[in-house]
Parts: structure tokens; sequence; C-alpha cells
């Protein structure tokens, strides 16, 4: 402290900076809990999957036969629509309700189903890190089977959230991507 008042005594203009051991915002808000994505990598959930991206969210289980499939195929539409920008432009993040049985293994066996490619996440971890993600994102259920078909498109550089239909037509679904990804309202 004595020093900030002699630098300001001879005339320096008082800089501050964030330390580097002080988080964001949204790092707070996020956390960083540690997830598992289809190949076994360990991510952390905010520095790893959100942090600088933007990415669509939706959640599914791999047994569920009702809303997941048409949930993950509108995914696979907005895929093919990102073309070569998946995993530069924006990211898919599809996590799992069910974490006890949605093993990477079968994470990775579900992706291709839909043809995943690289920029397309599909993450598990334990119960209780995969809880913790969801209540973050306002998708927590107790039952597998109550998940929402809300996808969450984020520009979290910019700090700007949606929260779309999942069930939409894929074409209102991009645009909702392609306006996030530019930043329009």
């Amino acid at each position: 402290m004595k020093t900030f008042l002699i630098l300001l005594l001879m005339g320096f203009t008082p800089v501050f900076v964030l330390a580097q051991d002080q988080k964001t915002a949204a790092e707070k808000y996020f956390s960083d809990v540690e997830l598992i994505d289809q190949d076994g990598r360990r991510l952390r959930f905010y520095s790893d999957v959100l942090k600088g991206k933007v990415v669509a969210i939706n959640t599914f289980f791999t047994t569920c036969t009702s809303i997941c499939p048409p949930l993950n195929r509108n995914f696979e539409k907005m895929q093919e629509a990102l073309g070569d920008r998946l995993g530069k432009d924006a990211f898919l993040i599809s996590i799992s309700v069910d974490p006890q049985t949605d093993t990477p293994t079968r994470l990775k066996e579900y992706g291709k189903r839909f043809h995943a490619k690289p920029g397309w996440l599909f993450l598990t971890g334990t119960k209780e890190n995969v809880d913790w993600a969801l209540y973050k994102l306002g998708q927590y259920v107790e039952a597998k089977d109550d998940h929402t078909s809300i996808f969450i498109i984020g520009n979290e550089p910019k700090g700007l959230w949606k929260k779309a239909f999942g069930l939409a037509k894929a074409e209102e679904l991009i645009k909702i991507l392609e306006d996030v990804i530019a930043d329009r309202d």
C-alpha cells in the first residue's frame, strides 16, 4: 500500500489489473467442475468447454427413445450447416442426464449414430459433477426422463445466451446459432 501511495504522489497514474487468481463472473458462476467426454478426456466445464466459445448445448441420454433422437438429429443438421466452422466458430455440447449409464464408450457409439464430428462433445462424469453443470445451465432434473427439450445457445465471450425449443425446425435453430455467432439479437 505504501508503494501505491508513493507512486500516486510521484504523479503515476494507477492502473488496475485483475490478479491472475481472480475469476471472471462467468467462471465463478459456471465453475470448473470436471466432466468427461466421449474420448475419455477430463474437461473442466468452464475453462475447457465454455470459455471463449460459442456453444449450443442440449441434454439427452443414450437409452432414450422419445425426444432424444430428434433433438440430436437437429444437432446433426446444425453440424452440417456449420461445416468446417464446427469446432472453430461454434461447438455442439450434448450433456448426458444419465451419467451412471452413459460411459464415454457409450457416448462415442451414440455420437456415431448422428455422424458426430470433432467439435461436437458428448459429456458425462460423476453424477454429482454432471448434476452441478446441469444445475448451472438451468437443466437439472431429478429423473432422466424429465429432461428438457431446450437448447441453450451462447456466445460466452459476449455474454449472450439464448434458449430455443430443441424440436423446432432445424432451419430456425441454425438461424439462432448463426445470429449468436455473429452476436446479433
